[in-house]
């Protein structure tokens, strides 16, 4: 029966947890694999080591995993010549588990590189405790790449119930820090989550569902397997289950379509965003010949119809155009040069940038609709 050892005292199960969620996700690995074949070749070649001792199962091994590897990115620039960061999975090779005397998992031990005789690591397993032993030891400084904070919101049991069924739409990824799937969604999750920035009513969550603080939300889900992508709409705890794609594109067209926002890959905006259809007619009719007083007191109504619904503001601008058109027929053509003007000039705060979009899409359907007229 393997022992654990006594310094993984319960208290740190939470800290370890909190470390798995916040750490940064990587396309690959910079963990060198050790087996029997490799280690001495690798590890007792003059070149310092440190090297985990896990098992797959092992819950302590799981919740390190993502802070190991992150320190393993801090020092990789030292991996040619100064200092190695590695693993061995002693449950599948025993041998070498046996041979430096590991009785619990995960067991971590730095070698100097000229001899068998280890040191055992026993401080904290947080990436600073981690980083400032191999910095003694070897007098190498990690280098620590500036990394934009997330904008995924990680959701524990009592957040989950604070965020669920108030006034935004939230689609949660439930994961586990082994899983390799869920390795693979991190940097996509992270994207969609930038792409909706600059979408207040909308969340891009996720729950680590073995974590000791969110284990209970993951059983009320019945979550079984991981990933499992849950989209929760305002208002409501009742979730639909995520069955599509896991790509960028296919989160992204999913969310528009369940909370009726208009993102594209990179976060802006589509074609659409800003116009609303009950005045798309009305600009219709106009440019198929009604006068514009006639159809400028429409739309004028109909805006007022909207005062209440977030699309209000968009709804007025259909009402200045007509307003604007009344007045002079290059309206369009003049505004819509200065607006694409102004955007290509850049430096537009995102929501500015926003803004300017949707208008540009409204513009556009009145000169749609006139180009559609001159050609009948």
């Amino acid at each position: 029966m393997v022992l654990i050892k006594s310094l993984f005292l319960t208290g740190l199960s939470a800290t370890w947890s909190f470390a798995s969620a916040s750490a940064p996700t990587y396309d690959h690995s910079e963990v060198i694999d050790l087996i029997p074949s490799n280690f001495d070749k690798l590890v007792l070649s003059g070149k310092p080591a440190l090297v985990e001792f896990f098992a797959p199962w092992c819950g302590h091994c799981k919740n390190l995993a993502p802070v190991y590897e992150q320190l393993a990115h801090e020092f990789a620039f030292a991996k040619k010549d100064k200092l190695i960061i590695a693993k061995v999975d002693a449950d599948a090779e025993k041998s070498l588990g046996k041979r430096f005397g590991v009785q619990g998992f995960p067991t971590i031990k730095f070698f100097n590189g000229k001899d068998e005789k280890p040191i055992d690591y026993n401080g904290g397993r947080d990436l600073e405790s981690l980083s400032a032993f191999l910095t003694e030891k070897t007098g190498v400084k990690p280098k620590k790449k500036a990394v934009a904070p997330s904008q995924v919101e990680f959701l524990n049991d009592k957040s989950f119930k604070e965020v669920i069924g108030g006034d935004k739409d939230v689609l949660v990824a439930f994961t586990a820090p082994w899983c390799g799937h869920c390795k693979s969604l991190a940097p996509i999750w992270e994207t969609v989550a930038t792409d909706f920035i600059n979408e207040p009513n909308v969340v891009v969550a996720k729950v680590d569902a073995e974590a000791e603080n969110a284990k209970a939300t993951a059983k009320e889900q019945g979550v079984t397997s991981y990933p499992t992508i849950k989209f929760f709409p305002k208002g409501s705890k009742e979730p639909e289950a995520y069955s599509g794609g896991r790509t960028e594109e296919a989160l992204l067209s999913f969310i528009n379509s369940k909370a009726g926002t208009h993102r594209t890959i990179g976060g802006g905006l589509d074609a659409t965003a800003g116009t609303i259809e009950v005045l798309d007619t009305l600009v219709s009719k106009f440019t198929s010949g009604s006068s514009i007083s006639e159809v400028a007191a429409e739309a004028t109504k109909a805006a007022a119809d909207l005062k209440s619904d977030a699309q209000y503001k968009y709804a007025e601008y259909y009402v200045r155009v007509f307003d604007k058109l009344s007045k002079s027929d290059n309206y369009v053509a003049k505004e819509l040069a200065r607006l694409d003007g102004i955007i290509k000039k850049g430096g537009l705060a995102p929501a500015k940038l926003d803004e300017f979009t949707s208008k540009i899409n409204i513009l556009k359907r009145f000169v749609a609709k006139a180009a559609g007229k001159s050609e009948l």
